[in-house]
């Protein structure tokens, strides 16, 4: 009887530890999205645990999502879509449906996706050139003709670098030519450049 009580309060030990566990983790990486289509080679990753991204797939709050040399990737975060490049490596560093939150672009390009007509959001999008300040709008992130450059389709976004802010409207871009340099005046992008901005994320 004494040996049997003795394993009940292991076993129930235990299960109340599991549980404690999981719900710590479960807390710490909440489901923010799912990846709504997949290109070749990606991968997720959080701590020490990374695996292969698939269509359907969920993407976790502090995940790593990382694109192969020609490797694309869709992510749906609710109604905003965030499309990937090769060779980028994206960190969703913290983030909540509706309202917002902050992405890190690490490597390489990115689409932010979020229909006109929808509630704003606030999203900050931090990368090695500047800060991305975001109100639900439609914008590319990423190299464009040996500059990194920020251009935006609809909507309004704020870019920071250097001490210097820009704000770039619908139809414009703007060139930071390295880490710490202030962004250009917004200028206005022709249809060529716009297409391969677009095309080197996926889109057509």
């Amino acid at each position: 009887m004494r040996q049997f009580e003795m394993r009940r309060r292991i076993f129930l030990g235990g299960l109340l530890l599991a549980t404690v566990s999981g719900g710590r983790s479960t807390a710490a990486a909440p489901v923010v999205g799912k990846a709504a289509k997949i290109r070749g080679n990606v991968r997720r990753r959080q701590g020490g645990d990374e695996e292969r991204l698939a269509i359907g797939g969920a993407v976790l709050d502090k995940d790593y999502v990382l694109t192969s040399s020609n490797s694309f990737a869709d992510l749906a975060l609710s109604e905003t879509r965030i499309l990937l490049g090769p060779q980028t490596e994206l960190l969703i560093d913290s983030y909540i449906a509706g309202q917002g939150g902050t992405l890190e672009l690490g490597l390489g390009r990115m689409v932010f996706d979020r229909p006109e007509g929808l509630p704003k959001t606030d999203v900050a999008v931090r990368t090695a050139f500047g800060m991305i300040g975001v109100r639900g709008t439609k914008f590319f992130c990423g190299p464009s003709r040996a500059a990194f450059a920020v251009f935006v389709e609809h909507g309004v976004v704020s870019v920071q670098g250097g001490g210097v802010t820009r704000t770039v409207a619908a139809g414009q871009g703007v060139d930071i030519n390295r880490p710490g340099a202030a962004p250009s005046e917004p200028t206005r992008w022709g249809q060529a450049r716009i297409r391969q901005a677009y095309a080197s994320v996926g889109l057509r």
